[in-house]
Order: C-alpha cells, then structure tokens, then sequence
C-alpha cells in the first residue's frame, strides 16, 4: 500500500510540473549564424569521442582529438551552399539561411546531445518558464550525418520531433525502413544499389570466389547481406565471410589476416566504414598481407590515406564502387581562399590552420613556428583542398539546395492548393518542421527510389555510380582514377561500362588477376558440380563423341545431327565425310581397270575362238555354249562397273539384278556343258542314244530355264522391294557411308541362294566325270573351275561381312572379278594354249583320244 501511494503522489507531483528544464549546459554551436530559417548541421569533425557522457555534471576539456578533413570540409560546403542561396534572388527571395555547425566526435552519445542542442533556444536562459509542448523548435532541418552509426542516432531525436533529416553519405539500407526512420531522406542512394554494383563488377571481371570482410554492425551486415545475395544470383561463390566487431584485439585481427591469407580466393571485398578501414589497414601492413585484389565500397573507395609507401603496398589497384564526382563552381576558391585571420570566430579553422601548416596562432605558444597568416591553402595537397573530389560535399551541397527548393514551395503555396487539409498551406512566416517534411518529398525536380533523394546540382536526376581504381599520383599520394561507369537503370549487360583507362591492379600488375574455386571449362566440356561444394567449385568432364558444347562453363553437352560429327575438340558439329567407292580413288581406279582387263581378255579369247572355230578343240567343246559363256562372262566382268561411283537408285537396283542375273546365265552355261561332256561320254556306249535329248535345242532351252527363273526371282524382288540408296550413319561416328541396301533381304538371298545352288551341281556333276580320258579335259576344266568359284564365295561371305564402308564393296567386286577371272582361265586359258601354241594337238585323233598325249 505505501508502494502505491508513493506512486500516485509522484504521479501527482509530475503532473503539477508541466515545465522544461534544461538539464545541462547549453551546447554552443561551433559556426553558425542567423537567419530567417536556420539549418543545422552535426559533423564527426573530430574522432575519439567515443566515451564522452551526454550530460557532464561540471565542465571538463574536450576529448576530441584527430581532426577529420573531410568532415570538415562537408561543414565548409553547407555554409557555401547557404551562402549561395541567399545570393540566389531567384531562389527564396526575402528570406535568409542561417546554420548552426556541431562537432560529434564520433560519438553516439554526443551525436544525440548535439542533435537536442538546436532544438532548444540558446538565446533563453530560463526555458522553464515556457511549457514543454509551446516551443517551437527554432531550427527547420538537421543535416547529418556521414556514418550509419551516427545518422540511426540522430533519427531518434528528429523522428520524435518531426524534423527533417538528410545525410549526405549514410548509404545503409537499414535506413529505408520508414516505420523506424519516417523523417530520414538522404542524397545518396542506399547499399541495395551498391551490392548489386559491386557483383556486377565481380562478375565483369571473371571472378567468382571471392572472400568478403565487413562491420560487425547494422551497415556492414545489412550491405554484405544485400551483397550476398546479389552475388548468388550472379553466380559469385563467397568463400570465407570475416568480421571486424566492434571490440577487435590484435590477436583477432591476425586470426582473421591469416584467414584471409590461406584462402584461395584472391579477390576481397570490404564493406567497411572508412574509419575502420584505416584500422584494418594497420592490421594489413604489419601482417605483409599482400597480393589481394581489394574491392572496395564507396565508404572508403575515395578516402585519401596518408602519403605511406606500404599504405600503397597492399592497397594498390584496389577497385570499387564511388560516387559520381561533381563540379561545383566556386566550392574550391571558397575552400581555399579562408583565412584564420579574416575568420577569427572559426576555432576550427584554427585547429585546421595550424595543423596544416604546421605552426601556431597563440602568441604565448613557444613550442613551434607562429603562423604568419601569409600561409596559402592552395600550396599544400590534403584531402580538404582536393579539388578532384568532389562527391561527398556535392552530396552535402544537394542536401542545403533540397531543402531550399522546398522551402521555396512552401511559400508559393497559394490557399486552397495546398497539400494538407482542406488543401490548406503551411504557415509562412512560421512553417512547421513536420510541414517542411512534406515539401521536402515533393520537390518536383527531385526523383525519390525508395527514401533517397537524387538530383545533380543542376537538378536532374542522378542514379550513376563511378568505378574508381587506385593508382599511384604526384607526390605518393593515391589518385583515384575513374575508369568506368556503373549505371542500374540500364540493362543488365550494359550497366558496366569500361573508360579506355588502363587498370592497375594489386602489385602493380597490368593483367587482371584471377580468382576462381575452379578453372572455367573450355568448350568442348561441361561442368559437373561436386557433391557437397559450392557451385563453383565444379570439374570439367569432356564431351563424349558426338556431342559438343561452345560455350564456356557450359551446363550440358549437345548431340549433333546425325550427320555430323564432333571436331577434335567437341567444340562444334561438322559435316561427316561421305564414305563411297569413287572412281577417281585408287582402289576404285584399280577395280574398274581389272574389271575391263578381264572384258578384253574374254573379247580376246572369243576373237580366238571365232577364228578358229572349225577346229576340233572348238568344234569338240560345244562351240555355240562356249561363245554363250564367253559373252556372260564379258557380262560378269562387266557388272561389277554399277557397284563403283556414288548409289543411286539406278545403280543399286542395277549392281544386284545385273550381277545375278549374268553368273545365272554363265553357271547355266558351264552346267550345260558339263552334262552335254557327260552325255557325250555315255553316248558313245553301245545302243545308246541319250544324246538326242541332249542335243543344241535342249541345251539352249536348259540355259534358257535357268537364266530366267533367276530373271524372274529379279523381277518379283525389284517389283516388291528393290534394292536403294542408304546414307549409313551408325556403322561410323566420323563418316557417313553411301551404301546400297538390299530392300528385301530373302529376294537377296534366294539370288545368291540360286547361284549358289547351280554352283553346287555343276561342280558335283564336273567332280563325277573328272576321270573321262586325260585328252578329253573338258569335265577336268570344269572342276578346277567350280572349285575357285566356290572357295572365292565361301571366303567372301566373312570378309563382306567384316569388312568396313566402302571396303565392302570393294570385297564384292573382288569376288565378282575374283570367280570370273577363275572360270575364264581354268576353261578358256588351256584351249586358247592348244589353239595358239600346240597346233599339232588340235587334231580330231588327239581330241578322240587315238594318240598318246600328255595331261594338260
């Protein structure tokens, strides 16, 4: 019970005090001055400030230390920008910018008190006698500030005032949360943009495996996040991911260094604060972590480092993403034409004086050189007089002329036009914050993605980003070399652009260097991801025949049409070689001369023949059966000219029909003869008379029989399926074979089949009478005959069935040529010797068998 009136009366008490109270020395602005509207502007000009209390309970000196020139030199530009403005008779006539500047150190608790600083009225020194809800705030806009850290802490205090907030180059996309930050704008745009620029980069360069170091805070995480993923979308592996937290020892540092140095991958991009950079870089030179391509993102990219030899040593050919620069007439000859002198009000211009130059303006000061006042800015090269770097203040000077732009709105409002209720203005003489937050988003030259505001200074829409190379400039200080441009409204393979600016790279090296888990496959190859890696991290299997792949890092291999064939180096398809016997090759050459040596030959016997066709040795071999033979043999001969050449429909049908049809005609022949020698032999027994069924009629007819059952087994095939051209494609991967196919194989066959059949009986019946008299040879004749036209038959089965391409034709003309060449010289060769050599044994006794005579 006493807890809870305890309560009430300390609730009663609270309640009677509805006034401010100020609860500690009013912070005084370091620069500043009056106008009809004031801006402020809160700047980590010092470092160091880390532990400083937001509230002193008495007086201490200052603890900021290391005074940082950029900042500075933002401060600088805001008051320019200011100026300007209030110059411009154009641009908020009859009204007056003032600013109040202040130093946070570098520290959150000082970024929050310096931020509460200019919502209180320095000038009133008893604000409790007003009420804490009837003050107005007596500036409109805070700019600031340049770090993420620093900008979320000054978001808490301007969001619960409604008071609008533009940083110049706090880029996390943390900040894009409007429910946490509904007061944040900012002129630069935020590191969504900048991760896919930075893999977009990566990717344009080859490599993807990379290793990634970042702050272990809200900026770092959220832009490695970001870049993460837009890496894994471009196919960038990310091998390692360290961390630079917020307390690092040195033995975290070289654990990480060493990490970083083991690693395979080469290439190693930052996401840092430049201050923590600078730190790492310490780290880096002690730990001679050379050899790494650093990227790097915009924070730091333009960061002027002292003028070191092993600064440049491991940083050297770092590239990265930048801010477009920026010319701003006027910015450097205001920059450099202040002097301590003629702004004595400017205590920062005194620190920055003397430690520029490396003297004192105190008087009483005997430890160095007195400044003389004659000293000139535009002597000395520092990151505040760099006339080539212009991004970050451009960004600053955007922030002042967005919020004079709209400021400029708000007083052309006319009534019944305006934007809130009722369609009502704002109060002119005395604008709300919250109502300039509502103009602030709706300058109309202005483009908004997101929460950022883009406009050059001319006020068109500015969306690029610069990729900036670190090279070696005058006086070993670091130039940052713009060689390319990077802009995301483009297409995808056109965002990039390269400047024809030559790129030094780590170590000095000309040639860009490599960072892969794995060697790209070459055409020719696909990759094949290994189990439990990733993805690039792949091996390369070749193609297999008859497949191909012509890209680099190619996912599969493609199948050529069949007829094509793969390169040597499965890269592309080629058309298969055609594959048939010619008669332009040699061994076609050679064929078609046997083949017609063999058609004169028999010509030559038949000439022979012909002359001597009243001698016994014709007249008692069946003269009309030998010039029927002599001529299928021409035939035979002959009918092996359709198998050489290019198939076609003619000669496929012709080569098969032709070939059976004359060794029909010429077996028949033979077989004739061989029965007429057996008959004759049996005739000459006494009382027979066999031969008269045997006589030249029935021979002609026999013959005639034979013949055409092979005609008609010809006829019927050609009728049904006759034999056709075919481009064999599977018997060989690297040609095609122009081939003749059979059309129906059992109508080959039964030709073949046939022949083979008269073949057969003509050699039994020829083995049955090779014991008639030695001088009657003629049966003799014709078993040697059919014995070689078998054998050559027999053996080319195998070898027409083993023989490749075109060689298989060739066995079949062999064959042909072979068998004929073996009946012409077995039956014709002896007789033609008798006729032209032995004319003394072409007698009718010697034939007869009345005359001792020697076997041939």
């Amino acid at each position: 019970m006493l807890f809870v009136v305890g309560v009430l009366l300390v609730a009663i008490i609270r309640a009677d005090e509805p006034f401010c109270r100020l609860y500690d020395t009013a912070e005084v602005p370091l620069l500043s001055k009056d106008g009809d509207v004031i801006l402020a502007g809160i700047f980590n000009i010092h470092s160091h400030g880390t532990n400083l209390p937001i509230f002193k309970s008495k007086p201490q000196p200052t603890e900021c230390k290391d005074f940082n020139e950029r900042e500075y030199q933002n401060a600088r530009t805001m008051i320019f920008a200011i100026e300007e403005i209030n110059q411009n008779k154009n641009l908020l006539p009859n009204i007056t910018m003032g600013y109040k500047i202040y130093d946070a150190c570098s520290s959150v608790q000082l970024s929050i008190k310096q931020t509460l600083a200019p919502l209180n009225d320095p000038e009133d020194k008893n604000p409790t006698n007003h009420s804490c809800n009837s003050n107005q705030s007596p500036v409109l806009a805070i700019i600031g500030m340049s770090s993420t850290t620093y900008t979320q802490a000054v978001a808490s205090i301007t969001q619960a005032f409604i008071i609008p907030q533009i940083t110049y180059f706090s880029t996390c996309s943390c900040l894009s949360d409007k429910t946490k930050y509904p007061t944040l704008l900012r002129t630069v745009p935020n590191d969504y943009y900048q991760s896919r620029a930075l893999a977009q980069l990566v990717k344009h360069f080859g490599w993807n495996w990379v290793g990634t170091v970042r702050t272990d805070n809200d900026y770092g995480n959220d832009g490695m996040a970001s870049f993460a993923q837009a890496a894994q979308e471009e196919g960038i592996c990310i091998e390692y991911s360290a961390v630079i937290s917020t307390v690092m020892t040195r033995q975290k540092y070289i654990k990480m260094i060493r990490l970083i140095k083991e690693s395979s991958a080469k290439v190693v991009i930052a996401f840092v604060s430049a201050v923590t950079m600078k730190t790492f870089l310490e780290e880096l030179v002690l730990e001679n972590a050379t050899g790494l391509q650093w990227i790097g993102n915009l924070s730091w990219m333009t960061k002027r480092l002292p003028a070191k030899e092993e600064y440049y040593r491991i940083l050297g050919g770092a590239i990265g993403m930048a801010l477009t620069n920026a010319e701003i007439p006027g910015l450097r000859d205001y920059l450099v034409n202040i002097n301590p002198l003629t702004n004595p009000e400017d205590v920062l211009l005194k620190e920055f004086w003397e430690g520029t130059f490396n003297c004192t303006l105190n008087s009483k000061d005997g430890s160095r050189n007195k400044c003389i006042g004659s000293e000139n800015l535009r002597d000395v090269k520092t990151e505040y007089t760099d006339e080539h770097e212009f991004r970050v203040p451009s960004c600053t000077y955007k922030a002042v002329y967005a919020i004079a732009h709209a400021l400029h709105n708000l007083h052309q409002c006319k009534n019944g036009q305006g934007p809130f209720i009722n369609k009502t203005c704002a109060n002119k003489m005395n604008p709300a914050s919250w109502q300039l937050l509502r103009y602030l988003k709706e300058v109309n030259f202005t483009t908004v993605y997101g929460d950022a505001v883009y406009f050059d200074i001319n006020g068109e829409p500015e969306q690029r980003y610069e990729v900036v190379n670190w090279q070696k400039g005058e006086g070993g200080l670091i130039k940052f070399v713009t060689v390319g441009i990077y802009d995301p409204f483009l297409p995808e393979e056109k965002r990039i652009k390269m400047n024809n600016v030559s790129i030094v790279w780590t170590g000095d090296q000309k040639e860009v260097p490599k960072s892969v888990c794995t060697d790209s496959c070459r055409p020719g190859a696909r990759k094949a991801i290994r189990n439990g890696q990733l993805i690039c991290c792949f091996d390369c299997i070749p193609c297999a025949e008859g497949e191909i792949s012509n890209m680099t890092n190619a996912i599969d291999c493609f199948s050529c049409p069949l007829d094509y064939r793969t390169n040597l180096a499965r890269t592309q398809c080629i058309l298969k070689d055609i594959e048939f016997l010619s008669f332009e090759e040699v061994m076609g050459s050679l064929l078609v001369l046997f083949s017609l040596l063999g058609a004169f030959m028999t010509i030559f016997v038949a000439v022979i023949f012909i002359l001597y066709r009243d001698t016994p040795v014709v007249r008692a071999n069946n003269s009309e059966l030998s010039f029927l033979l002599l001529f299928s043999l021409i035939l035979c001969f002959l009918c092996s000219l359709p198998f050489i050449g290019q198939p076609s429909d003619w000669s496929c049908m012709l080569r098969h029909t032709a070939f059976g049809i004359t060794f029909a005609l010429c077996i028949s022949c033979i077989l004739a003869k061989t029965v007429v020698v057996l008959m004759a032999f049996r005739a000459t027994l006494p009382g027979s008379n066999v031969m008269k069924w045997f006589g030249p009629p029935q021979q002609r007819m026999s013959v005639a029989s034979f013949t055409l059952t092979q005609v008609i087994i010809c006829t019927v095939w050609l009728f049904l399926s006759p034999p056709f051209p075919h481009r064999n494609v599977k018997s060989f991967k690297e040609k095609i074979i122009l081939e003749c196919e059979v059309g129906s194989m059992v109508a080959f066959c039964t030709v073949l089949g046939y022949i083979g059949f008269l073949s057969a009986v003509c050699f039994i019946l020829a083995f049955l009478a090779r014991k008639l008299p030695d001088n009657f040879n003629e049966a003799q004749l014709i078993t040697f005959s059919m014995l070689i036209f078998c054998s050559v038959w027999i053996t080319f089965i195998p070898a027409y069935i083993s023989s490749p391409g075109k060689y298989t034709v060739a066995v079949e003309i062999f064959a042909i040529l072979a068998s004929s060449f073996g009946l012409l010289f077995c039956i014709f060769v002896p007789k033609c010797y008798v006729i032209l050599l032995k004319p003394d044994q072409n007698t009718r006794k010697h034939i007869m068998g009345k005359m001792p005579s020697k076997s041939l």
